[in-house]
């Protein structure tokens, strides 16, 4: 079974997003606390908090109108690095997808890795750095090699779910190569890096609302 997600469902999840990280705050926090500067949540939390304050103005908008829209609020809410990758990720986003106005499973496919190639662009970034990166490098990967072999709808997107739980784990015994954790003792190595785990929650919810609104 083939799916179609419109503009105004892809604001419902990432409303579902929005409140997954709200709710794991004092997680991911405790998290950033042992590997970077503390603050990942709370800039992160901070952005998606906006969107949701923008439901009804999002969802009135064209799909590449409002992925434009989405990644210039999260660039100005979120502080710090943080808020100009994602912003460059959903802005390059929405020039991939400027002919499109709904998302199918290669649209999906072709918005994760636009964002993923924009992250990696802007953040001069690469998988295995124990980044954001590698959830949204795994998921993306296992998702083009799921439809490559032929998978439906709904096992590609269980692949992204997989993949993207599997590069979140796998940031636990990564040696950092960017930020405050790269300069410990042990290069964060033991530790799940925090936005690894913020993006893996942020495709889990895209997966979920996929299989239950749409599949």
């Amino acid at each position: 079974m083939a799916f179609s997600m419109t503009s105004a469902e892809y604001v419902d999840y990432l409303v579902l997003a929005g409140r997954e990280i709200e709710q794991n705050g004092d997680y991911v926090t405790a998290l950033d606390a042992k590997t970077g500067d503390g603050d990942h949540w709370v800039n992160l939390n901070m952005g998606f908090q906006k969107l949701i304050s923008m439901e009804g103005e999002l969802r009135a908008l064209p799909l590449a109108e409002m992925l434009k829209k989405v990644g210039m609020t999260l660039m100005s809410a979120i502080g710090g690095s943080s808020g100009v990758l994602y912003g460059s990720s959903y802005i390059a986003a929405a020039k991939a997808l400027k002919d499109r106005d709904t998302l199918d499973i290669q649209g999906v496919r072709l918005l994760l890795e636009t964002q993923l190639q924009a992250i990696m662009d802007r953040g001069k970034a690469q998988p295995g750095w124990k980044t954001m990166i590698d959830s949204l490098y795994e998921g993306v990967q296992a998702l083009s090699a799921a439809l490559d072999a032929g998978a439906d709808d709904r096992a590609a997107v269980e692949a992204l779910k997989q993949g993207a739980n599997q590069g979140m784990e796998h940031t636990r015994e990564m040696e950092a190569v960017k930020g405050r954790a790269s300069y410990q003792s042990n290069k964060g190595v033991g530790e799940l890096d925090p936005g690894a785990v913020t993006m893996c929650m942020q495709l889990q919810c895209l997966g979920d609302y996929i299989l239950s609104h749409k599949l």
